[in-house]
């Protein structure tokens, strides 16, 4: 599919990764909703693509809210005319170990419900529902073909200290395929990148020893960057052939 014919959904739009690829889209003449629960930056999103081919759309979203996401979709729909793709980019981090033991003072500390919750509500759940329900929208308007992205990480296959991040970014790969067999009857490809070290507020966020090591281990040398994601998201995006499969994106690196 050409990206200007795109009319499309991006979750977790309003910075890092998600921001970079609406501005790419719209560069390239697409119609983007842009979803995020930070309406203050997708306001500042919606002014710096203004004067671009394309058009953005900008509304606040919580993924985690499945009624928020119902009406998301239904708003996207009408406001760009039509729906015929999704990156399911929105995550958060809640890291920690599922047991550990207190260097001080001995007491075993097991990682909360809350952490488990929040991540898995908003990286696996609140996904899942998005294409859920972009997937029923446009089989119910009869719109193909179809594309949906979604954004797994080099984390999927296991990782200390991100139990809840890694079950539901493995699930995400997984459920690719079950998707893009489930949804071919309708036109529908679904695809996934999993990006390694990438250079966005979330992984800015990290403990700095932590994100010294995982750079050192990463073999070309450097940190990634949104445009090396934004380079694979664009050719599951165009290339009609690619379906049910996750392009790892990291550096060559393994965890």
């Amino acid at each position: 599919m050409q990206l200007s014919q795109l009319k499309i959904i991006v979750t977790g739009a309003a910075q890092g990764m998600g921001a970079h690829f609406t501005r790419r889209l719209v560069e390239a003449g697409a119609q983007v909703a842009a979803g995020d629960v930070r309406d203050d930056l997708l306001a500042e999103l919606a002014t710096s693509c203004k004067d671009l081919p394309g058009k953005v759309h900008v509304r606040k979203l919580d993924v985690s809210d499945e009624a928020d996401v119902g009406g998301f979709v239904e708003w996207a729909h009408g406001a760009m005319g039509g729906l015929n793709g999704l990156i399911n980019n929105a995550g958060i981090l809640r890291d920690g170990l599922l047991v550990k033991k207190d260097r001080t003072t001995g007491a075993v500390v097991k990682m909360s419900a809350e952490q488990w919750n929040a991540v898995i509500g908003v990286n696996l759940t609140g996904a899942t529902f998005m294409v859920r329900d972009v997937v029923a929208k446009m089989v119910a308007t009869e719109q193909r073909p179809g594309v949906i992205v979604n954004m797994s990480s080099v984390a999927r296959h296991g990782n200390r200290g991100q139990s809840n991040y890694v079950s539901a970014k493995a699930s995400l790969a997984a459920n690719t395929v079950t998707w893009s067999r489930e949804f071919a009857s309708f036109g529908i490809r679904v695809g996934a990148i999993a990006p390694g070290m990438i250079e966005t507020p979330m992984t800015q966020g990290m403990n700095q020893k932590a994100r010294d090591a995982l750079v050192a281990a990463i073999p070309v040398g450097r940190i990634g960057l949104p445009e090396d994601i934004w380079v694979a998201v664009k050719f599951v995006l165009e290339c009609d052939y690619f379906n049910g499969r996750t392009i790892d994106v990291d550096g060559g690196l393994n965890m």
